[in-house]
């Protein structure tokens, strides 16, 4: 496979097709990936009911731009995806992709716009499996001929980075999710997700990285000019570059490091457009993924002192039970009225706080862990 990554300068919105355009002629077009008649599922990010000046979900103009360009190699666009919030009685997907204005997009494009949490899941076997011998995968996925990751460039608590590969966790059903979440282990988790990656197969992943977000992603961060587009047909080698690119070593990724454990991608991949020395951006930290730099022999010793764990502020919580729904290990318990954290029960996946609307799921490190952190700086 080819695993260049293109890397095209884009300070904003207005004009992302151009920039969008010039990646691709950077490593080959889209007409080699794409036949006349093909049916091309795009794929952003669209994990929460948020706007798009947040920078939790990939721009609609990003969208605009893929559903035009897939209409000019010849194939037919379909836009799909499935968010990360459960509630009674409503379907989050429908409301996220009217909040990010990717329903508005896919209408300005007359692009099918498949919601995965109603469209249905058809259960396949994974081959050479790293965590799931079988999976639930979205129907919509399953029939398309070709299929584009558009991820967003975010910071990620459980991962420290999230990308193009991460980003087909939206195709499996919140069954299969809170499986994945509790594994307990971030090396498992990258697995899991390398096993859905290994299904989908997706023949190119275009990076809106004009703003991103840093700090607490992949929901709770604070939205970050990085001012690139960039694309390859390798997702695996994008998300190394992209990683790099934040100032994230990207053997650090648990789905970076997984995906090439398991013959996916390519270390050092070859970089074409602008030099990633130019565009280099230090993103801020997740306070969530800190224990990711820590020596693996030290967690071993102080795993249960080396901890940031999720409480909710009540003061903020509106009993929406997002979090409830969304927990793995059933660790969110409600009590004279409120809900709380049991701390025994959980496993520091931080869901709760990436999934709550409210933003009412904070983080607490313990005591040994903030004199360590605070030393390196």
């Amino acid at each position: 496979m080819d695993t260049r990554v293109a890397i095209v300068r884009c300070s904003d919105y207005s004009n992302v097709k151009d920039a969008i355009r010039e990646s691709l002629n950077l490593i080959g077009g889209l007409e080699k990936i794409i036949s006349p008649g093909n049916r091309v599922l795009l794929k952003p990010n669209v994990l929460a009911v948020r706007p798009p000046e947040d920078a939790v979900t990939t721009h609609p103009a990003v969208v605009s731009a893929m559903c035009e360009l897939v209409l000019e190699a010849g194939g037919i666009p379909v836009i799909g995806d499935g968010s990360g919030i459960v509630r009674p009685g409503s379907t989050s997907t429908s409301q996220a992709f009217k909040a990010s204005g990717i329903e508005d997009a896919a209408s300005g494009c007359g692009a099918e716009l498949i919601n995965f949490e109603t469209s249905g899941y058809v259960e396949v076997e994974v081959p050479n499996a790293g965590q799931f011998s079988r999976l639930h995968i979205a129907k919509a996925i399953l029939d398309a001929d070709v299929i584009i990751s558009l991820p967003k460039l975010k910071t990620h608590e459980l991962t420290l980075y999230t990308g193009a590969v991460k980003n087909f966790f939206g195709v499996i059903p919140q069954k299969n999710r809170k499986q994945a979440h509790a594994l307990e282990d971030r090396d498992r988790f990258g697995n899991a997700v390398v096993d859905i990656y290994s299904i989908v197969k997706p023949r190119l992943a275009i990076m809106d990285g004009i703003v991103g977000m840093e700090g607490n992603g992949p929901s709770n961060g604070t939205p970050v000019s990085a001012g690139v587009v960039m694309a390859s047909y390798d997702c695996v080698a994008l998300d190394i570059v992209a990683s790099e690119l934040i100032g994230i070593d990207p053997l650090k990724v648990p789905t970076n490091k997984a995906a090439l454990s398991r013959g996916f991608g390519k270390e050092h991949p070859e970089i074409v457009g602008t030099p990633l020395e130019e565009v280099k951006v230090r993103f801020k930290r997740p306070e969530g993924g800190i224990t990711a730099h820590m020596p693996s022999f030290l967690m071993r010793i102080l795993r249960t002192q080396l901890t940031v764990k999720p409480f909710i502020n009540t003061s903020s919580c509106v009993l929406c039970k997002a979090c409830v729904m969304n927990c793995s290990v059933h660790a969110i318990e409600e009590a004279g009225g409120a809900l709380k954290i049991n701390e025994k029960k959980c496993i520091q996946c931080y869901c709760c706080r990436e999934l709550c609307p409210n933003d009412a799921v904070e983080i607490r490190k313990s005591l040994l862990l903030k004199l360590l952190t605070r030393s390196k700086h």
